[in-house]
């Protein structure tokens, strides 16, 4: 492929590219001279446009990247049993809608997983899926983690700062542990929730946003409501449509396929084949309740496989 000359008679240059076997095209390039000093008017805004997008930009990769590189064993959902079966059944259900859902269930069951699923299998799934963890935020930073923040709002905010709404804007928002928010963060969301518009820290005005909210907790927020530390109104908010992931020692048939899952995907990673467990072991780990869960069956999968257990247990 060679380039030839571009036409000197034109202001729009047209340059001709000589394809393998004599194949002539032409590529006509448009462009448009700025002056130096145009630093006003319309050109004006839409690069101030451009340079936000811009800016924008590297904030969203950014966080998908980070959602990608966090994405552990838990990539399918794996299991068999009728009470997993009627969970899925109702993600499929409540996927393509755009309904809040409250997840609940002990820790290790899965729910951030579950909530994946749902956003996968709606029409959001182009979009980023934010992932927040409320439990692990101080209470003087919440508000800036989830709204964002203008330059100069505290001290140490030396430029503005997006917020996890408006990095999942137009896709999904996943609160996990949102019993623990503070009050005032409680009311900040509800006003989210109900408005579809908040202020950064240190704003002035409102930004709106387009954001589907999945939320999750391991605590009985009932009891959070009677007892005055989560309110009402933000719970019916949330708890449009509940769903529950049932615990693993009440899906026990779920456990030999959860281990084998744990073998392929170890022997993948290690580059080696490993033996499944046998009969005996497998009915054994189905009579262990699990308090941790899923997670908990993970870790000892890898713990006895990193002592030297050549199936994992």
């Amino acid at each position: 492929m060679s380039l030839l000359t571009p036409n000197p008679q034109n202001s729009s240059p047209e340059h001709r590219l000589l394809m393998p076997a004599s194949v002539l095209k032409r590529l006509h390039v448009v462009a448009y001279a700025v002056p130096p000093d145009a630093t006003a008017g319309p050109e004006s805004a839409a690069s101030a446009d451009i340079s936000a997008l811009t800016d924008r930009l590297p904030s969203e990769s950014m966080v998908i990247r980070d959602e990608i590189d966090q994405t552990a064993l838990f990539e399918e959902i794996v299991g068999a049993s009728a009470p997993l079966r009627a969970v899925l059944s109702h993600v499929t259900k409540v996927a393509p809608t755009d309904s809040t859902v409250l997840i609940t269930g002990e820790t290790g069951t899965g729910k951030e997983l579950l909530a994946r699923a749902i956003h996968t299998r709606s029409p959001r799934a182009a979009r980023a899926f934010v992932a927040v963890n409320c439990a692990a935020i101080p209470s003087s930073l919440i508000a800036s983690e989830l709204f964002g923040h203008e330059r100069g709002a505290f001290t140490g905010a030396l430029q503005r700062r997006q917020g996890r709404f408006e990095l999942a804007d137009r896709g999904t928002l996943f609160l996990d542990e949102v019993a623990e928010l503070p009050a005032q963060a409680q009311i900040m969301l509800l006003r989210v929730l109900q408005e579809r518009e908040f202020e950064r820290v240190g704003g002035s005005g409102p930004v709106r946003v387009n954001v589907r909210v999945l939320a999750a907790t391991n605590r009985d927020l009932h009891a959070a409501v009677a007892d005055g530390s989560f309110r009402a109104d933000l719970f019916y908010r949330l708890d449009v449509f509940p769903l529950h992931v049932p615990a693993l020692r009440d899906r026990r048939l779920d456990v030999p396929l959860l281990v084998e899952h744990f073998t392929h995907r170890f022997a993948q990673r290690v580059g080696k084949r490993i033996r499944s467990v046998t009969p005996e072991t497998s009915t054994l780990l189905q009579a262990y309740d699990w308090p941790g869960n899923i997670r908990e069956l993970q870790n000892v999968h890898r713990r006895n496989w990193t002592t030297g257990n050549a199936c994992g247990f």
